[in-house]
């Protein structure tokens, strides 16, 4: 008996695996679907974002208000709500979830830092993806297919002056295209003037002619204005325009 068991076993065709082992082609779809839901994840962070209670009470707000203010301390979150939010503002994808301010056609926007290596490595690596890595730009928020054009800038390296993204379209409607384009607060009020805008972001806090004159590029729209920050320069003039005087005078006694 032990012989004729050993026989059988030996004269049985190898399948060249083990019935615990999956086979090398299983193994390279599997790994290769990994590969590629994690290339849908990059490449569409914008469906992924789940606000926490801060950021969704931020972009709620937005629903009866032009100017809204998210003011907290580092890592907290207020770049990426800001570029998450202009991201639906750009492409229309507004999730269900939403309940802030929604644009029903294409709209122009800005984004800003204090200097244009600031707006780069914060706004734009948020919103597009990293600076120094073109072939990783659609990994940020606006998903990689709405992006139809990124036109560069001239005086820092990396940086983008605008981007054309798809708004919209599916089914028997025609896609439009909103425009997004990165400024500084370092080029003075003059380079903000002439605009009619659907928004303003500005990442950290503007001097106070800055911010008046990136709302006036809106009034026309009906537009809005967000501004996140980390408060580094106390109480100024900017933070007094969102707060109460009996914040205000709270804050004073504290």
């Amino acid at each position: 008996m032990k012989r004729s068991a050993a026989v059988s076993v030996a004269s049985k065709p190898s399948s060249g695996h083990s019935s615990k082992n999956p086979p090398i082609s299983a193994k390279t779809e599997y790994l290769a679907l990994l590969a590629e839901l994690d290339r849908r994840r990059r490449s569409n962070q914008l469906a992924a974002y789940k606000p926490y209670r801060r950021q969704a009470e931020f972009h709620a707000a937005g629903a009866i208000n032009r100017e809204r203010l998210f003011m907290a301390g580092n890592q907290l979150g207020k770049t990426r709500a800001g570029g998450a939010e202009w991201a639906m503002h750009l492409t229309g994808r507004y999730p269900a979830w939403w309940q802030g301010k929604v644009f029903d056609t294409p709209v122009r926007l800005w984004a800003a830092g204090v200097t244009g290596e600031g707006t780069r490595d914060n706004p734009q690596r948020v919103l597009v993806g990293p600076p120094q890595q073109q072939a990783a730009w659609g990994t940020g928020m606006i998903p990689a297919d709405a992006i139809r054009q990124t036109i560069m800038g001239r005086n820092v390296p990396g940086a983008i002056d605008s981007v054309v993204v798809r708004h919209g379209g599916g089914g028997d409607v025609q896609a439009g295209e909103s425009v997004l384009s990165f400024k500084s607060f370092e080029k003075g009020r003059e380079k903000w003037q002439g605009e009619t805008l659907h928004g303003v972001w500005f990442d950290e806090e503007p001097p106070l002619d800055i911010y008046s004159e990136g709302l006036t590029r809106t009034n026309a729209t009906g537009g809005i204005t967000i501004v996140t920050f980390t408060p580094l320069l106390g109480m100024s003039d900017v933070v007094l325009l969102f707060l109460s005087a009996g914040e205000v005078e709270r804050m004073g006694k504290g």
